[in-house]
């Protein structure tokens, strides 16, 4: 009489499934995307794109369990760093606080800003992509909202500045 067990382990070793590394390329990580080089692929800078995602993150972060309909936020300096002039970081001020309003995040607040992806689109040009998370402002609605924005950061004199789209 033959066990079952030992019937499929033999079933299993008789069609190579049971021994790994049996058929090459089943086992192995699958490979990242390979550059186009007939493009004219540029190799950027390491440094200036660590440098770069490392402010981003940052400033994402400093965006977090903030609310954005009080007088604190407006008058964070650190937050006012992150753009060349007071009036993109007016514009840009006014253009989140307008979003989550419209989103009706609760308390005009995103509970959690995460950084969704970074695309550069050319020397000292990227775009961030952000998914920010909230409470729901509205009645009887105890979901959490999400919201994502693409923001556009520019390199000028080796620092990276957020800028606002237009309104």
């Amino acid at each position: 009489m033959i066990r079952p067990g030992l019937a499929l382990a033999c079933l299993l070793a008789v069609s190579g499934c049971g021994l790994r590394g049996a058929v090459g390329g089943w086992f192995e990580a699958p490979k990242g995307p390979e550059p186009d080089l007939s493009k004219s692929v540029r190799v950027i800078d390491q440094g200036a794109i660590v440098e770069f995602q490392e402010r981003a993150q940052a400033f994402y972060d400093r965006l977090s369990r903030r609310r954005f309909n009080t007088y604190a936020t407006y008058a964070d300096g650190v937050l006012r760093g992150y753009f060349q002039t007071q009036e993109a970081f007016f514009d840009y001020y006014a253009d989140l606080a307008h979003a989550l309003d419209q989103a009706n995040f609760e308390r005009n607040r995103a509970l959690l800003a995460q950084v969704k992806e970074f695309a550069v689109e050319a020397p000292g040009r990227a775009r961030v992509t952000v998914r920010m998370r909230g409470d729901n402002g509205l009645p009887l609605r105890f979901w959490t909202i999400v919201f994502e924005r693409e923001d556009v950061w520019e390199r000028v004199d080796g620092t990276w500045w957020v800028v606002p789209s237009k309104l």
